[in-house]
């Protein structure tokens, strides 16, 4: 068992998403970096879709009540243990009363912690994601207490990843794909699309991020339709939107644009005031 001393700015419980709801207007949700939250889980030999704890810029303070093994992974926000420094991307030992912290944020936006056999909280529609109202919350609360498979020993072999840290953190760069709405664009719209630097508005979360400068917009508004996470909407008034994982499921701005996987793990890495850069790719 964990207790959630504190709980943080935003952290909830996330897994790879609930799918096939999508036409009761259910999003997929799950975790908003599939990679970072992956690799913890890889790295305590978890599977993929165990639940893990999506943290947002201010980590939460955690007391174990049990033995058990942990990885986090993403934004590095100064893990401690009993007040000492933890390093990010490797598997630490975790023994009964150990307390877990978190400091300044130094790089990144969203942080991913996972524990051995992940977090057992109510599965519903096949994923124990946080999404209210499919869950009776949207993010941990403090006093709540986490469930967890119980580890009867702890040995010393411990495993560390190094990864790219520019590729997933700095880079401004995000790969789209042509949305259906693309060829409504003029070419001066188009150059202006992919040659300029966007940035990260204080509109940004789970559900969308907006982007700052507006964009010459003469499209008329479509017939309400199918979205995914990663696309890209253009508004009325010019307003960029960035679809995220707890997105609805139709609207009815154009889709210009669509975010490959990979980029839509790095976007959700960026926080207001953020660059990026729209790169397109092909199908």
């Amino acid at each position: 068992m964990i207790e959630v001393i504190s709980s943080g700015l935003y952290s909830s419980i996330q897994d790879l998403g609930r799918f096939n709801y999508e036409e009761f207007g259910v999003p997929n949700s799950g975790n908003m970096d599939k990679f970072s939250s992956m690799l913890c889980n890889n790295l305590l030999k978890n599977k993929d879709s165990d639940a893990v704890m999506e943290i947002t810029m201010t980590g939460p303070k955690l007391l174990f009540k049990n033995r058990t093994k942990i990885c986090i992974t993403g934004a590095d926000l100064s893990p401690k243990i009993n007040n000492g420094s933890i390093e990010m991307n490797k598997v630490h030992n975790i023994l009964e009363e150990d307390v877990l912290n978190f400091g300044k944020l130094n790089y990144g936006y969203r942080t991913y912690l996972a524990v051995k056999g992940g977090f057992i909280t109510d599965k519903i529609m096949g994923s124990r994601s946080m999404y209210y109202p499919i869950t009776e919350k949207q993010k941990l609360k403090n006093g709540e207490v986490l469930f967890t498979k119980k580890v009867k020993t702890c040995d010393n072999h411990s495993i560390k990843y190094v990864f790219d840290y520019d590729e997933h953190f700095k880079k401004k760069i995000i790969y789209v794909y042509p949305g259906p709405e693309f060829n409504k664009l003029n070419k001066k719209q188009i150059i202006d699309l992919t040659s300029s630097e966007f940035t990260i508005s204080n509109n940004n979360n789970r559900m969308a991020y907006q982007l700052n400068e507006l964009f010459q917009n003469d499209i008329d508004p479509i017939i309400s339709s199918l979205v995914l996470s990663g696309t890209v909407q253009l508004t009325p008034s010019g307003k960029l939107i960035i679809l995220m994982r707890d997105n609805q499921t139709c609207g009815g701005y154009p889709r210009i644009l669509q975010l490959d996987e990979e980029s839509i793990n790095r976007l959700s890495q960026k926080h207001a005031g953020k660059k990026i850069k729209f790169q397109i790719i092909d199908y």
